[in-house]
């Protein structure tokens, strides 16, 4: 059974979900996952209940993986594990794994993820910030010629794009030590050269599946090196030897993700997919560009196609706002609660009718208030 459909496969009963995540899932995938629930493929059980070990979930986990390989053209010297505890759990498996001969690190700032990730690290050797855009509120991505990196680092982090500023990567850094990637959510939103990275981490609940699985893309020979004090579940060494089966791994959220994987797929891989998230950004960009009433928050060249955050002139009526989009069936645009105001989240399963549907709304508004 397909999950192709990507036009014409709007349920009028759902809202438009601009959430940051969990985010909005393609509503053909829903469906099969409805299909499916009580008897997958008339096993005669749900996914939510079948063994780990057995051959059926077996196949399922083996068919995802394959999948994800085709979507980002992985080069067989990579493994990819299916982990679980989200991106934040990484912030400190990476360290425990990567800091191999200095136990130093070199740190890009651009946000509360990266932030975080470099505080975590701190814990197990030394995490340098080698550059940051804190001081303009995050409001940019560091201009990667002007940065000087250390040769001493095990590795160098970046966190891909940054959910709550709106700020994204447009190249990224070419460095002599492995380059390691939160792409939690941008993740396959757009094609990526894997090999330019030594390990690529993401959260699901993006662009990806359903919350609950985390994705490690990690070139071998980063592999087995772990400090002495890494805990068991940490390890990579262990979870690739297992083939992501150590302990009972998020086993529904593998098959949610699975089924996306193959959404994209049959819809264009990630070519076609980057495609529509541009006309989907520019869209909301284009309105905001031009409006005296809202405003953006992100100067190009480093705006999110994901994450768009933008401004009322007017605060007050930021509530009067919110309630007409929820009237009008889109939801979770407020922002961040660090920043204020709104943001929009445009991810991979986001139709352009929702982002139209929203610029709409914001016109009439800005006539009506301005």
């Amino acid at each position: 059974m397909g999950v192709t459909p990507i036009v014409g496969e709007r349920d009028m009963t759902r809202v438009y979900n601009f959430s940051a995540g969990p985010s909005v899932l393609p509503e053909s995938v829903l469906a099969q996952i409805a299909s499916e629930m009580s008897d997958y493929r008339g096993c005669g059980m749900s996914v939510l209940e079948m063994s780990h070990r057995s051959s059926v979930f077996l196949e399922i986990i083996q068919q995802a993986e394959a999948d994800l390989r085709t979507l980002l053209n992985i080069p067989s010297n990579y493994k990819v594990l299916f982990l679980q505890g989200g991106a934040s759990t990484q912030f400190s498996a990476v360290p425990l794994n990567l800091f191999k001969t200095h136990k130093k690190a070199d740190y890009i700032d651009t946000g509360s993820w990266s932030s975080k990730a470099a505080r975590e690290a701190a814990k197990y050797g030394e995490a340098r910030i080698i550059a940051s855009s804190g001081e303009d509120a995050y409001g940019y991505i560091p201009d990667l010629d002007q940065i000087s990196y250390h040769e001493d680092a095990d590795y160098v982090h970046v966190t891909s794009n940054n959910t709550i500023y709106g700020t994204a990567y447009n190249a990224f850094p070419k460095t002599r030590v492995p380059l390691v990637a939160d792409m939690s959510s941008d993740f396959l939103s757009r094609p990526m050269d894997v090999s330019q990275f030594g390990l690529i981490y993401a959260g699901a609940q993006k662009n990806a599946g359903p919350a609950g699985l985390t994705m490690v893309i990690i070139r071998e020979d980063l592999i087995g090196s772990a400090l002495p004090i890494t805990p068991i579940m940490l390890n990579y060494e262990v979870a690739a030897k297992a083939n992501s089966l150590y302990n009972t791994p998020p086993c529904f959220a593998i098959y949610g993700a699975g089924l996306v994987f193959r959404w994209l797929l049959d819809n264009g891989g990630l070519q076609a997919a980057e495609q529509r998230n541009r006309e989907k950004a520019n869209v909301l960009y284009h309105f905001l560009d031009q409006s005296k009433f809202f405003r953006a928050v992100v100067k190009p060249p480093h705006r999110s196609l994901m994450n768009i955050p933008f401004l009322l002139k007017d605060d007050a009526l930021n509530t009067r706002f919110l309630q007409e989009t929820e009237a009008a069936g889109m939801v979770n645009l407020k922002g961040h609660r660090s920043t204020g105001g709104m943001r929009a989240s445009l991810y991979n399963a986001m139709p352009l009718e929702g982002v139209q549907k929203l610029t709409a709304l914001m016109a009439d508004f800005e006539k009506r208030m301005g």
